[in-house]
């Protein structure tokens, strides 16, 4: 596969990881509808940075590991969407709540964003998320040694989670006299079905490869 081709396959799944409504979410949320759309993008962007080091982590690792267990992808691939469809149910049932508070100065964007760096990088969560859909892409994820293909799929991701939060805030500034927490589980349960039918294609490719 190209250095595209795993860049786009990096972009999909910083989208598809970062979508979920969570914490740092709301906080861009709560700063896009207060105070706009940098602001909104600048929170998020701190959260783009642990989304880059866990991706560079998971690829890099899930690469260097194949070298010595090649022969547990299948079981790689059921834990994945294993994975995947908890995780999507899960997102599905959680409820979160936007509270509409006064915004800060720069300098409060810069704790906030330096908060939704921790708060990625603090939940356990997340790399399992990015271990489980990279150790189930198979033979779409770059090969043990293919160093240029996993940057290329690390700076996917990162423009893809980047990508997600320009969206979100662009979104959140036009319309933010409409954000509710109904509106906020109605994404939920979006991001949760996404990644529910992304276990779905892993556990198809896998009965496939065994039984087809």
């Amino acid at each position: 596969m190209s250095f595209l081709e795993f860049a786009l396959i990096g972009f999909a799944i910083g989208i598809i990881t970062t979508a979920p409504v969570g914490p740092v979410n709301i906080m861009a949320i709560q700063h896009a509808a207060q105070q706009g759309f940098r602001q909104g993008l600048y929170v998020g962007l701190g959260a783009v940075v642990g989304d880059a080091i866990y991706a560079a982590a998971a690829i890099f690792g899930v690469s260097a590991v194949t070298r010595f267990v090649e022969g547990q992808f299948d079981l790689i691939k059921a834990a994945g969407a294993i994975l995947l469809i908890v995780f999507g149910l899960k997102i599905m049932n959680t409820h979160p709540h936007l509270e509409r508070e006064n915004g800060g100065g720069i300098k409060g964007l810069w704790k906030e964003a330096t908060a939704a760096f921790f708060m990625v990088l603090t939940n356990p969560g997340v790399v399992l998320a990015y271990i489980a859909i990279i150790g189930g892409l198979g033979q779409w994820r770059p090969q043990p040694g293919d160093h240029s293909g996993a940057l290329a799929m690390v700076l996917g991701v990162a423009l893809g989670a980047a990508s997600w939060w320009a969206v979100l805030s662009a979104v959140v500034t036009r319309f933010s006299a409409k954000i509710d927490d109904h509106w906020l589980d109605r994404a939920n349960h979006i991001a949760g079905y996404i990644l529910i039918a992304f276990g779905l294609v892993i556990a198809a490719d896998l009965a496939f490869d065994l039984f087809g």
